[in-house]
């Protein structure tokens, strides 16, 4: 992962000389004094989500390299969009930051038509954070050991093979209407309002297959109560290496994990930008994070802000195909 070069201690005094003095701008004094208080970032989700858990288990370390507080501000509504709205509207000083994900920064732009903010134009991206990949699971009464089997198998079925969701518009809706997309096998949506409710169905027959993050089928996998036919990331997991990906398996392209991106307001000043993210950095190469992020099934990643703008378009382009194609509506 990239870090900053870090200044001497000549370089260091030189440049706070500098900004010290009469003749720079007071915008410019000011962001080379940022952060001169505490810093809020708003989770546009409730309290015990993976965004929240992981911004609140990320954030101490950034506050230590920051040396102001971050205080964390649940502001959950209409699927992320409250409190992304709120920091999309606030003044691009670097205190007020909100962490988002791939529902409310890349696939709401296609699902949410009168969307409040534009994602590219209201936002300055900072870092792709973390992803949380999933994994293709099927109940046990689906003859079907690998992804081509259940693929062969749901074509056999009358109607198609069940699939579940955390509801429509999800990245687990997403992901299987992707897959039908790509293959043309015949998949029946069965949307559920909580992930939960979803996995007890396949543990029951009910429902033939979901894509879920890995952390949270894992143990009914290793019980035997569900099997793993596919990993839906572009590479296999720490957490299952045996298990390989879709791609691997013939379906390509298919690389789908949600995610969660950290954003300011639009115009940010640069020098804020740059040591914003340097603190991220610093934050994710810790060693003693890394395995609270893994135990939340998530894998770190800090994308730079010139590499993750792209990134995030493309991943908006992608999802709008999907959803224009799927003919997708939110609940």
């Amino acid at each position: 992962m990239p870090r900053s070069p870090v200044p001497s201690r000549r370089q260091a005094l030189a440049a706070a000389a500098a900004l010290a003095s009469p003749a720079l701008p007071r915008a410019a004094r000011a962001q080379a004094g940022w952060p001169d208080r505490p810093i809020r970032v708003i989770v546009p989700f409730g309290a015990g989500t993976s965004t929240d858990i992981m911004t609140r288990l990320v954030t101490p370390r950034m506050s230590q390299e920051l040396g102001q507080p971050i205080v964390v501000e649940n502001r959950p509504g209409a699927g992320g969009v409250v409190g992304s709205e709120a920091v999309a509207k606030s003044a691009p000083d670097g205190y007020n930051l909100c962490m988002g994900s791939i529902a409310s920064h890349s696939v709401n732009v296609s699902l949410m038509p009168r969307l409040p903010y534009d994602v590219l134009r209201d936002f300055t991206p900072v870092s792709l954070v973390t992803n949380a990949p999933n994994l293709l699971v099927v109940g046990n009464h689906v003859p079907a050991r690998n992804l081509q089997e259940f693929l062969a198998w749901a074509r056999t079925q009358r109607g198609g093979a069940s699939y579940a969701s955390a509801g429509n518009g999800t990245s687990s809706h997403l992901a299987g209407e992707l897959l039908k997309q790509r293959t043309g096998v015949p998949l029946e949506h069965v949307p559920y309002r909580s992930g939960a409710q979803a996995l007890t169905d396949i543990i029951s027959g009910q429902v033939a297959m979901t894509v879920y993050q890995v952390t949270a089928v894992l143990p009914f996998v290793r019980d035997g109560k569900m099997r793993a036919l596919a990993t839906t990331s572009a590479r296999r997991l720490e957490w299952t290496p045996e298990v390989p990906t879709v791609e691997e398996q013939g379906v390509r392209p298919f690389d789908v994990a949600a995610w969660h991106g950290l954003f300011a307001p639009a115009n940010l000043p640069a020098p804020v930008l740059d040591r914003l993210f340097r603190a991220l950095t610093v934050a994710l190469n810790d060693p003693e994070l890394r395995p609270k992020l893994n135990e939340q099934g998530l894998e770190p990643v800090g994308l730079p802000p010139a590499e993750f703008r792209p990134w995030l378009e493309a991943d908006i382009a992608k999802w709008r195909e999907v959803v224009r194609a799927g003919n997708i509506r939110p609940d």
